[in-house]
């Protein structure tokens, strides 16, 4: 895609009707950034080839944990997320993609995330600034 519009042009075509600031804020979501590519006289959108290059806005997992993080709990340097069942991967992707300073990684289930703190012992205090994300 060159454009906002192209895409939200094509999306309307399958049936789903998209705004060009939803499509834009999907965009930003997902990662995709402009990028030329050789050959071409524009620019278009592309998407990090791996998932780990593939960084979101903090904003994004304000919304996902908002929504969706139901409880938090920590012991040394992991934290344990609750949340509603079925919606572990979303708020795991989330952390996992946005790149949170002391966040070594994740690993969801059905309805619980485990977060390993980079520092040991760091499990209360990544867990406290969670919980401040979220809202709770």
């Amino acid at each position: 895609m060159t454009s906002q519009e192209q895409l939200a042009e094509l999306l309307s075509a399958e049936g789903i009707d998209a705004t060009q600031t939803t499509v834009s804020r999907d965009l930003e979501e997902i990662g995709a950034l402009k990028v030329r590519v050789p050959g071409l006289e524009r620019t278009v959108y592309a998407l990090a080839e791996l998932p780990k290059d593939q960084v979101v806005p903090t904003e994004h997992l304000r919304r996902v944990l908002g929504e969706w993080l139901v409880d938090v709990a920590s012991s040394g340097n992991l934290v344990v997320l609750r949340t509603p069942p079925g919606s572990a991967h979303v708020v795991g992707s989330a952390l996992d993609r946005t790149s949170l300073e002391g966040v070594l990684g994740t690993v969801a289930g059905d309805d619980t995330i485990i977060v390993v703190a980079a520092a040991e012992g760091g499990g209360a205090e990544l867990a406290d600034r969670l919980a401040d994300i979220a809202g709770l």
